[in-house]
Parts: C-alpha cells; sequence; structure tokens
C-alpha cells in the first residue's frame, strides 16, 4: 500500500510532471500514481521516466514516460498531443525542471578570498549564465503555454512551480542560480493573477536543502562528516538536518488538491526544516 503523507483522491486527474527523471519531481510523479492520478512524466532523460513508468504501471499505477526538452517549444507540443492521445488534457502540471550550471559558478564565496586559477565572478561563463535562466525560467514558462491552455478550456486546473530557497536569500557561488528561482517565484505570482478568472489555481513550493546524488559530494567527505559548506547549512538550519525528498510530496499534494486549497493561489511554500526563519543568533 502506498505511504502518502496525505489521502487526497486524484482519481481521474492528468497530471504533467517536468523533470520527472530526477529526484524530487520522480518522487512527486509517484506519489500522484499513487494517489489514482494518470500521470504523464516528462523528462530529457527518456530512460529515467520510461523505468519509472514501468516501475509505477508493475504496482498497478497508470504513468507514461515521454522524453521533452523543456526548452525546446515544438517538442513540447508534440509531447502534449501525445499525452492527450495516452491519457487526456492536462489537469495539473508540475514544472519541476531546473537546475545550475558549473560555468554559472563561483570557486570561492566572497571575491578576497579567489585564487589565482580559480572561476571568480569576472569568470563566469555568459553562456553558462544564460543556460541556467532559460533551464529555469523558460523551463517553466514554455510548458506552462503548452498545458496550462488544456485547463484554460476546462476552467479549471492547478499549476505547481518549484522555486528554491535561494529565491528567498541568495546562496554565495551560485548567483544565476539564485536569481533565476527568484524569477520564478515573481513568475508564480504572476501567472496567479494572470489566470485568476480562468479558474486556475498557480502556486510553488520553496525546497530546502537535500542530500543527492548530485551534490552529496559537496556536502559530505568521503568519511561522511559534513563539508566546511554542509556545516554552515546545518548550523544555519534551527532543525539542523537536511530535507527529505519525500518531505516535499504533503506541501505537493495539498497545494494541488482544488478541495483543500482551493483559495490558496500565488503563494511560494517554504519546505525548509527552518532555514528561513533562523537569523543564525
Amino acid at each position: 500500500m502506498p505511504n502518502l503523507p496525505l489521502n487526497i483522491d486524484y482519481t481521474g486527474k492528468v497530471v504533467v510532471v517536468t523533470g520527472a527523471g530526477g529526484l524530487i519531481c520522480g518522487a512527486m510523479a509517484r506519489a500522484f500514481a499513487e494517489s489514482g492520478a494518470k500521470v504523464a512524466a516528462l523528462d530529457l532523460n527518456e530512460n529515467a521516466v520510461k523505468a519509472l513508468a514501468d516501475e509505477l504501471k508493475a504496482e498497478g499505477f497508470i504513468c507514461e514516460g515521454y522524453k521533452a526538452n523543456v526548452l525546446e517549444l515544438d517538442t513540447l507540443k508534440a509531447v502534449h498531443e501525445q499525452v492527450v492521445a495516452d491519457l487526456g488534457t492536462c489537469d495539473i502540471l508540475v514544472n519541476g525542471a531546473g537546475g545550475n550550471n558549473a560555468r554559472a559558478t563561483t570557486d570561492n564565496e566572497y571575491q578576497h578570498e579567489a585564487k589565482e586559477g580559480g572561476k571568480s565572478f569576472f569568470d563566469l561563463e555568459p553562456d553558462g549564465v544564460d543556460f541556467v535562466f532559460k533551464l529555469n525560467f523558460q523551463g517553466t514558462l514554455l510548458p506552462t503555454q503548452v498545458f496550462a491552455k488544456d485547463m484554460v478550456e476546462k476552467k479549471k486546473g492547478v499549476i505547481l512551480n518549484i522555486s528554491s530557497m535561494n529565491a528567498y536569500t541568495p546562496l554565495t557561488k551560485i548567483p544565476a542560480y539564485s536569481a533565476a528561482k527568484a524569477g520564478i517565484s515573481n513568475f508564480t505570482q504572476w501567472l496567479a493573477t494572470h489566470f485568476a478568472g480562468t479558474g486556475i489555481r498557480c502556486n510553488a513550493i520553496a525546497p530546502g536543502f537535500l542530500v543527492s546524488a548530485q551534490n552529496k559530494a559537496l556536502l559530505f567527505n568521503e568519511d561522511g562528516t559534513p563539508t566546511a559548506r554542509s556545516a554552515k547549512i546545518l548550523n544555519g538550519t534551527p532543525t539542523a538536518r537536511f530535507v527529505d525528498s519525500d518531505e516535499l510530496l504533503g506541501a505537493t499534494l495539498f497545494l494541488c488538491d482544488d478541495r483543500a486549497a482551493s483559495a490558496i493561489t500565488g503563494v511560494v511554500l517554504p519546505v525548509d526544516a527552518g532555514f528561513a526563519a533562523y537569523s543564525g543568533v
């Protein structure tokens, strides 16, 4: 039996999740499927979403995996046609595709600590910064342009974006990613206002610090002890812990439910173990 944080029935709903080949959105896709939804799992990594779909179908749930580039409008339109043919028109869109890039990241936290041969602020690559902005902002805008048309026709629907705690206060080293996620929070409010008369709600969640395969080496030494950067995160979090990806599911299922969250639109909900509440003193 599914072990979900909320027992919300999404039977009959078609849920489209971008970035579903990753840790966070893969868990979200699973949660919606376990709640009865028909899930379209989208990702550039086709093998990952096909494996997720096969796994869920073997367990008796409804899920189809699709290769999709969230930066290519024509590709998204073609995937939309496939989704409609396979599952039906979209009721809920989770814009989960996003991420950072090393070309838009500094090696040092502060300019006065910059070392010769390292990547300082002045060495950030324009194409890397451009990629991060495109992946996060346009990677949210374009799927919304494609799939929200279904919701406008139905006069109801939900859009859930993935922002970040970086959107509230930028982290050192990652200026482009922090700024791009701030843009997602702003865009969430814009969409909520723009679609207010159509019956569509739009919200976002802002995950705190999670440990994943991608960042584990940055957060922990080989002996399992926290790195200096990881120690700063934990010292700045009053609960002194990281957030687990499954802990995002309650907020996700809640915000996407039209009964539980019927009057909630335009909000960005932190799921951060208290990070934003702590001043450090």
